[in-house]
């Protein structure tokens, strides 16, 4: 299964660090927000990823939207990760990969690692639509931070 532009976001709850879990159904339909899959904490890209969220900050919080990471590390890692790059929201553990199956943003298999997340993008607006989604199948490649602004102003 995997969720596509103008279907219904599957809000989930998942833990941003051990003993806190973030739920989503109480986000999604209230707010816009960004879902920022990534494939794991502490690599190269996915560090920039995040910094570049981090740095522009401003820009997104000044857009009313809420963005999550979210990343098959457990959630001792995720905090771990949010506090180390001083990520201002929150990065979720999808450590049983059920988020990530659902939303069609996992790798079976990547250079050997079973069970990877995709690094994926989607946006939802206001009404809890999807009217963003992003998969790319190659793990190095850059999510399109100009496209996923754009969707955001958009809704």
């Amino acid at each position: 299964m995997s969720v596509t532009i103008g279907s219904n976001a599957p809000a989930f709850k998942l833990p941003s660090r051990p003993g806190h879990e973030v739920d989503l159904s109480t986000v999604f339909g209230k707010q816009k927000v960004v879902l920022l899959f990534f494939p794991l904490a502490f690599s190269s890209v996915c560090s920039t990823e995040m910094c570049t969220f981090r740095d522009d900050w401003q820009k997104w919080s000044s857009l009313g939207c809420a963005v999550f990471g979210i990343c098959v590390d457990s959630p001792f890692v995720t905090d771990k990760f949010k506090q180390e790059l001083s990520i201002p929201f929150d990065i979720l553990s999808d450590f049983n990969k059920e988020v990530s199956r659902t939303y069609g943003a996992l790798f079976e298999n990547l250079m050997g690692l079973k069970g990877v997340g995709k690094r994926a993008a989607f946006v939802v607006d206001a009404h809890g639509k999807v009217v963003y989604a992003k998969v790319n199948e190659e793990a190095g490649q850059q999510v399109d931070f100009a496209a996923i602004q754009k969707a955001v102003e958009s809704c």
